[in-house]
């Protein structure tokens, strides 16, 4: 490994051990007991979707909505043009991101996936009842929209499934499709990354939860060999787990991504509406 990386993964690693042993916070409510902080600032408990098949805003949820939160200058800075979720639920986190970035207007255009069909429905609901738009699409990670999204995301939220199952949950319909993660909670995540790297854009930034099991700082070393600098935003300490939000961009001392710099500029300022996200919604329902 060269030096530079060798650095990066050292400071992550630092902050993984002091986060291990210094984490003052405390799971935040569960759904239900919104704090005062979040009635402006991101989606509002009591106006998020339900559905007995679809995951509920958790604690999970809460701590990735918190870290975007805390990177909310760094967003507002960056000005995306485009936001995405990988596995959308319940909506709670899409929803949070827009109303976070909704000064950036029309300029700013949001985009949600889940595997689950209730929760696409789910979703929509949520952002309608927040009076803010993103396009749902039910589709497996991003299946359908790797050759039409390459290179122009510069934003993606993940709360993957994570919890360690027998490989066999991974195939469950519904809700257990929203924790089933496989050997050591990594199955589906190790699906998300690769996929998540072809579209993000040269300036674009992932946000991740993982759990403790999940080894936080491996997949901080697979993002690092593929030209990607990490940063942990944030752990929470909750009754039942330790949660990590990882933070992902491209490392100019890297080097650019090769199939990032093989692309030719083209504009970009009318891609979303040629998309067949109606023809997916009923291939997918």
């Amino acid at each position: 490994m060269a030096g530079g990386d060798s650095a990066a993964v050292s400071a992550v690693e630092g902050r993984l051990s002091e986060l291990s042993t210094n984490s003052g916070e405390k799971g935040l409510p569960r759904r239900g007991k919104s704090s005062s902080g979040r009635t402006l600032n991101t989606a509002q408990i009591q106006l998020v979707a339900s559905h007995p098949e679809v995951y509920e805003p958790c604690d999970d949820s809460f701590t990735l909505v918190d870290a975007l939160l805390s990177d909310k200058a760094q967003l507002l800075t960056l000005k995306p043009r485009l936001c995405m979720e990988i596995g959308c639920g319940s909506g709670y986190v899409i929803t949070s991101l827009a109303i976070m970035l909704r000064q950036l207007g029309s300029g700013t255009q949001y985009l949600a996936t889940d595997i689950n069909k209730h929760a696409v429905e789910t979703t929509q609901a949520t952002l309608e009842a927040h009076g803010v738009h993103a396009d749902v699409i039910a589709t497996d990670i991003v299946s359908g929209l790797e050759k039409r999204l390459h290179g122009l995301v510069d934003v993606v939220v993940v709360n993957p499934p994570y919890v360690p199952t027998p490989e066999e949950e991974i195939e469950c319909n519904g809700i257990a499709s929203s924790w089933a993660g496989g050997l050591n909670g990594r199955q589906v995540i190790d699906r998300i990354l690769p996929a998540v790297r072809e579209l993000l854009s040269e300036r674009g930034w992932l946000y991740m939860i993982a759990l403790e099991d999940n080894d936080p700082l491996d997949i901080c070393h697979l993002m690092n060999e593929k030209g990607y600098a990490s940063r942990v935003l944030l752990k929470r300490c909750t009754e039942e787990e330790s949660l990590y939000v990882l933070k992902f961009w491209q490392d100019a001392a890297s080097g650019t991504n090769a199939s990032h710099a093989a692309r030719s500029p083209r504009s970009e300022s009318s891609w979303l509406s040629q998309l067949p996200f109606r023809s997916l919604w009923h291939k997918n329902a």
